[in-house]
């Protein structure tokens, strides 16, 4: 089947190099590389396929569009809208090539408090040398209760992680059925408050979605145990950022590791950047190695299947926002 798939602006090297490996690998595909707004616009009516962000202007010239691949796993605040959501084309995104690296970064945040790495640290850039009380300032793992927020493939490898380490895992998921691997009990979304005063360490890979926007509040956050800390590597949008930074400032929970945040970038005049326990990182959670291979790796899987008329990888629920 001839198809014409759009690559929409902005390019760059790596979505131009993109275009050239799709053009050897599938010479029956027309590849358009549209580098700004009035090119999209004219290339968008013969275009069956496009990959990138499909802004609400262009959008009524798609008449034959079919499938939109988003360039993130979740991508940002807009992507979706109402005419994109009714429209007939299937989108899918990049979800499943974080996994290790994020999962990573989970068990970095978590080895760090378990360990009293959020003590130590600012201690060191202090010059200080003080121990605490013999044998206080750990979380011994093995007695330990990780709760997760979302078990798709980057909450399923965090568990996976946690679950070498001997701890506990829970979690909560819109979708999944079946418990992954080291997941001790799997729980739907509604149960959250039920669990959250169970763990100690309370983990959320949510996607922004207009259900789980700003749905961590200072309710939710007093629910957990004081001696509790939060980890939030998912979506900003999801953790309401004033009510976080007062529940830290009142030790309501014992700490948070952060790389996402309601508002990015974090302000550099925000309290949290000077508020006790509190390690954060600039949304880079997802940083390593191989992804753009593996970016590429689903345009061309899912490209080929468009065309030969078969499932796609990675299909969005429009509405839902994942």
């Amino acid at each position: 089947m001839s198809i014409t798939l759009l690559m929409l602006p902005p390019q760059s090297d790596t979505t131009r190099s993109w275009a050239d490996r799709l053009r050897r690998a599938m010479p029956e595909v027309r590849i358009v590389v549209a580098e700004d707004a009035q090119q999209a616009a004219h290339a968008l009516p013969e275009a069956e396929a496009a990959y990138g962000t499909l802004p609400p202007d262009l959008l009524p010239l798609g008449g034959k569009l079919r499938w939109l691949q988003a360039p993130q796993a979740a991508p940002p605040a807009g992507f979706y809208y109402p005419e994109l959501i009714a429209h007939p084309a299937v989108v899918t995104n990049m979800r499943e090539i974080y996994n290790d690296h994020i999962g990573a970064h989970i068990m970095a945040f978590v080895l760090a408090f378990a360990r009293g790495l959020h003590v130590a640290i600012p201690q060191q850039l202090r010059g200080e040398w003080r121990k605490p009380p013999l044998d206080t300032g750990v979380v011994h793992l093995p007695d330990a209760t990780m709760l997760i927020v979302g078990l798709g493939g980057i909450g399923a490898e965090a568990a996976r992680l946690a679950a070498a380490f001997g701890m506990t895992v829970i979690g909560t998921d819109a979708r999944r059925t079946d418990k992954p691997p080291g997941v001790a009990e799997l729980h739907p979304p509604e149960a959250l408050d039920t669990l959250l005063p169970r763990a100690d360490f309370v983990v959320l890979t949510v996607p922004h979605t207009p259900a789980t926007e700003g749905f961590i509040d200072r309710a939710r956050l007093r629910r957990m145990k004081p001696s509790a800390f939060f980890i939030n590597i998912g979506r900003g949008k999801t953790t309401r950022l004033d009510d976080l930074t007062a529940a830290l400032q009142a030790g309501e929970i014992a700490g948070a590791g952060l790389d996402v945040f309601e508002q990015e970038p974090l302000p550099s005049d925000h309290p949290l950047w000077r508020t006790p326990n509190v390690l954060i990182t600039p949304h880079t959670a997802g940083y390593g190695p191989h992804l753009d291979e593996r970016r590429y790796g689903i345009i061309e899987h899912n490209a080929r299947a468009f065309a030969a008329g078969r499932p796609l990888r990675n299909v969005v629920d429009k509405s839902n926002w994942f």
